[in-house]
């Protein structure tokens, strides 16, 4: 499997800083390792194209990203005035070597593709690591969880005391239990390589205008609506690339 490879701040910060940014991270960093490697190279004809932009079918919006009143925590409506459309939900053409329930992220598009039959993916708009925090490579869905609780590392405490406020004891440590408010939203699916714990995730947002901005720490969010619509078949398991056009750094996760 293909080991992650991560852009990290030089100057001013250190690996375990980095990954104490992070609002979906665990309590815990793992030891990474870092070596320069050059900028990938250009697509091949075997990597997955774009998908055309006038060959795929949208859903009823207002049905997609309506109220879900059915939820542990009834969500409301999307305000889609708040998204950029092209950033909206969409089954689209696109072809692929990759087998049909592999998820590709395309961070330098914000895009994440769930690839069905046919020819066929879903596309779902996201956001991904800002400067600093992208990151590519492979990974596999271990766990699934619904509403998630939030555990900020204690790096980001010290730094923003403030969020002490929000914080509670629960039954893992210090955080924000799930909810409406919680940044991690209404889903999270955890990325694992083998054993170790990646720290990045695919997860909901409380902030759905952050939808196809590079401004996260390194995890995919996405709007509650699509978390939903993509854990529901999403089992675990399922392989996830991680694609990118930046400059990188490789970061080698350390096995305990």
């Amino acid at each position: 499997m293909s080991q992650i490879n991560r852009r990290m701040l030089i100057s001013g910060a250190s690996a375990t800083a980095a990954f104490g940014l992070a609002g979906c991270v665990g309590s815990q960093t793992p030891d990474i390792q870092a070596a320069a490697v050059a900028p990938p190279p250009p697509p091949s004809p075997s990597t997955p194209v774009s998908a055309a932009a006038s060959g795929g079918s949208q859903p009823d919006y207002s049905v997609a990203y309506g109220p879900m009143p059915g939820e542990k925590f009834p969500l409301p409506a999307v305000k889609l005035s708040e998204i950029d459309p092209a950033f909206l939900r969409k089954q689209v053409d696109y072809q692929t070597k990759e087998p049909p329930g592999t998820i590709v992220i395309d961070t330098a598009q914000h895009y994440l593709y769930h690839v069905e039959d046919g020819g066929k993916a879903t596309r779902y708009g996201v956001g991904v690591g800002r400067e600093g925090f992208i990151w590519t490579g492979e990974a596999t869905i271990k766990k699934k969880q619904e509403w998630p609780d939030w555990y900020p590392p204690k790096e980001m405490l010290e730094r923003r005391p403030e969020l002490r406020k929000q914080m509670a004891q629960l039954q893992s440590g210090t955080g924000m239990a799930g909810g409406l408010g919680n940044p991690i939203g209404a889903r999270g699916m955890y990325l694992w390589q083998g054993d170790v714990d990646t720290y990045f995730r695919i997860h909901g947002t409380n902030e759905p205008s952050s939808i196809g901005k590079s401004v996260s720490s390194g995890c995919i969010r996405m709007i509650n609506q699509d978390v939903i619509d993509l854990y529901s078949k999403t089992p675990p398991g399922t392989r996830v690339i991680v694609q990118g056009t930046a400059p990188v750094l490789q970061a080698k996760l350390a096995r305990s």
